[in-house]
């Protein structure tokens, strides 16, 4: 069993080139197998499988090499390439009877493999293991039976066992990595488009989110001005509102990144009571339409920085939240406060309130606690845009009873713009 020994030291040398093989392609930006950097990787196992072939006699070597030549060129299609390597690098032992039996062996296999390499990539994964398994052990009994015709003495039940065992497994363990590779490969391949399929979606999903709220406002606004008794004050009230949140609309689909860094582009002064009433009077359609009282408790003072663009879009996502939790009517309670440290915006209402798991899960992408109704991208644009103006959020709610929203921001004094000039 000394021949069948050698055999499977020399396959064991193959696997090791194999694995360093795929760890390279592993690593490798690229999307499939490099088809040189894998034909050198099979004339490298031709080279070990002859520098490590067992001398039966001065003229007989006997070796692995018929394992990378079926391989390769029914995988890659290099058997001409791999059969002329194969003859070449036996010369270099020596133009002696064994030289000259390797000719026709691999000129027949060279013609071979490149005629149905074509229809092998045809098969599924599990014929074509079975096809490299059947072709390398066809093609090793063939070479025992001419070696058995030309050395008749020499060739015992040991070379017939090593050739008709090893190879056919080596050949098995090969083909089975390169097929899990490459599948392996296709799922990647799969999954990156999936991946990037869905962040398209989310991104649509996102945009279409806050376009529909200042949409939503100025089509109540567009019913109201279909009434034929409006007075042309109001009318044109209304009129400059719908322009507003168009306007609005328009700005966020220019500032889609709002989802993921909000951009502040215009920093300026805002009294918070006022732009609270305005947004209020935004959604006061909406309000209407659900039969919620809204009560208001505004402290005198409350001047804070930043993008009022902004923070109309935070507030608008807020009190619409509030407002959806309350289908069947209730109260709305909106209070600012104002203190040396901070400004406090506080939205209360008595909806359907939240556990403390649902609380702890705000703001993350894409989770909802309106289930199928809701997005999951409103509230992560509200954390969003405060963590942008230095802001913080604070909630308390019980199920049943309702949930306070508590959005403070840094105070703005006059001062404060003086000290930077």
């Amino acid at each position: 069993m000394e021949i069948t020994k050698h055999f499977l030291f020399n396959l064991s040398l193959l696997m090791i080139l194999l694995f360093f093989c795929l760890v390279c392609s592993e690593r490798s930006s690229e999307k499939s197998f490099p088809k040189l950097r894998t034909a050198l990787c099979f004339i490298a196992s031709l080279v070990i499988c002859m520098m490590f072939s067992y001398e039966l006699s001065s003229e007989l070597r006997l070796d692995l090499r018929n394992l990378p030549v079926v391989i390769g060129g029914l995988y890659l299609g290099i058997g001409p390439l791999l059969a002329v390597v194969t003859i070449a690098i036996r010369g270099l032992f020596g133009m002696d009877i064994g030289f000259l039996t390797n000719i026709p062996l691999y000129g027949v296999l060279l013609f071979l493999l490149w005629r149905i390499h074509p229809w092998f990539w045809r098969q599924t994964p599990k014929w074509r293991i079975l096809i490299s398994i059947f072709l390398a052990t066809f093609i090793n009994f063939v070479t025992m039976a001419g070696l058995k015709y030309v050395y008749p003495s020499v060739l015992g039940w040991d070379v017939w066992i090593a050739y008709l065992i090893v190879p056919p497994l080596g050949v098995a363990i090969i083909a089975y990595c390169i097929e899990f590779a490459r599948k392996n490969i296709v799922i990647r391949q799969h999954l990156v488009k999936s991946k990037k399929l869905e962040a398209v979606e989310q991104m649509g999903a996102a945009i279409s989110h806050e376009i529909r709220n200042p949409l939503t406002a100025a089509m109540g606004f567009v019913q109201l001005l279909q009434e034929d008794d409006l007075e042309p004050k109001q009318r044109s009230t209304y009129l400059s509102l719908v322009k507003g949140e168009l306007q609005s609309a328009e700005r966020v689909i220019q500032d889609y990144l709002t989802f993921s860094k909000p951009s502040l582009h215009k920093m300026e002064e805002l009294n918070v009571s006022t732009e609270i009433h305005q947004v209020l009077t935004i959604l006061q359609p909406l309000t209407n339409r659900d039969s919620i009282e809204v009560s208001t408790k505004f402290s005198a003072i409350g001047l804070i920085q930043g993008d009022r663009q902004k923070f109309h879009q935070c507030f608008l996502n807020l009190i619409k939240n509030a407002i959806e939790s309350m289908p069947n009517g209730g109260f709305l309670v909106i209070e600012t406060k104002s203190t040396s440290s901070q400004v406090t915006i506080s939205v209360k209402d008595t909806g359907v309130g939240m556990t403390r798991e649902q609380i702890d899960r705000l703001g993350e992408p894409y989770y909802s606690t309106k289930e199928a109704k809701g997005t999951g991208l409103g509230m992560m644009v509200v954390h969003s845009i405060v963590r942008a103006m230095n802001g913080t959020i604070r909630v308390q709610s019980e199920p049943g009873t309702g949930t306070t929203f508590d959005v403070s921001f840094p105070p703005y004094l006059p001062s404060m713009k003086n000290e930077k000039f």
